[in-house]
């Protein structure tokens, strides 16, 4: 049986996050209870950020399941393998966490099949228990695990919601893109641009954002402008690195890429 080394799970460099509200303080103490973590709030806002400063700051583990509509539950629990023609268990990333103690991060649990969420409910009320029934064998979380999960409410549906019986098993933060102020500091932070470069982006931004109801899903998110802020740090342009880091992956639609287009060139 395989075990986790705690070594490749630790963060050891404080990652930047810029708090927004009492996040921190309120995540701390839901570990400290024993209380497991949803996090609501639209696409590349910081709740995966959140989640690693939070490692940091507790100095536990940080295990983290990118969700998807395929996830079984033995892709969690664990499962046999055949190896040199014999049965070997090896653990899923949800029964290490729990073994070693660590934060395991579900990440758009919503995108996971409902069979599978399921799995989470005795670790995520007073029981904290994670029964192994391949094995015959029932996990106790010690008291260092921390059970996350996130999801996008601009994306959920009747068909992709969590279930009360499992939304009413968690303390739920709100995450937001930052304040104009906040969120350009942000961008001076991780995109390495100057200051007046990053208000602009976030002025781009804010106008992308206003665009929701003519058919855009979602405006540039931070991480976007982040990235656009490294492209121009790298030697290209404005324009460009707007258009492919903010443009491109934000609709295919001509009318609302010409639309972003337009704001782009009206400020850079």
């Amino acid at each position: 049986m395989n075990s986790i080394p705690l070594d490749e799970h630790l963060i050891r460099r404080e990652p930047y996050y810029h708090a927004s509200g009492e996040e921190i303080p309120l995540a701390v103490a839901a570990w400290k209870a024993g209380m497991p973590l949803l996090l609501k709030g639209p696409t590349g806002c910081g709740k995966t950020r959140f989640m690693q400063y939070l490692a940091w700051k507790l100095a536990r583990p940080l295990i983290t399941v990118s969700c998807h509509d395929d996830l079984s539950t033995s892709d969690l629990v664990g499962r046999y393998l055949i190896r040199a023609g014999e049965a070997v268990w090896s653990d899923g990333p949800l029964t290490m966490a729990v073994r070693a103690g660590a934060i395991c991060y579900l990440d758009e649990v919503v995108e996971a099949r409902k069979d599978t969420t399921v799995v989470i409910h005795p670790l995520a009320d007073d029981r904290r228990e994670l029964p192994i029934e391949k094995l015959g064998e029932l996990l106790i979380a010690p008291d260092s695990f921390m059970l996350a999960v996130s999801y996008n409410p601009g994306y959920q549906s009747i068909l992709k919601d969590l279930k009360p019986s499992t939304r009413q098993r968690f303390i739920g933060l709100s995450f937001d893109y930052p304040a104009p102020e906040q969120e350009a500091e942000i961008v001076v932070q991780e995109g390495g641009v100057a200051a007046e470069i990053a208000h602009t982006l976030v002025k781009l931004a804010l106008m992308t954002r206003s665009l929701k109801d003519s058919g855009l899903v979602e405006g540039a998110s931070t991480r976007l402008l982040i990235q656009a802020g490294k492209l121009m740090i790298a030697g290209i342009s404005s324009r460009t690195a707007c258009t492919v880091a903010i443009t491109a992956p934000l609709t295919d639609d001509p009318e609302l890429t010409g639309a972003i287009d337009e704001m782009i060139f009206s400020l850079f």
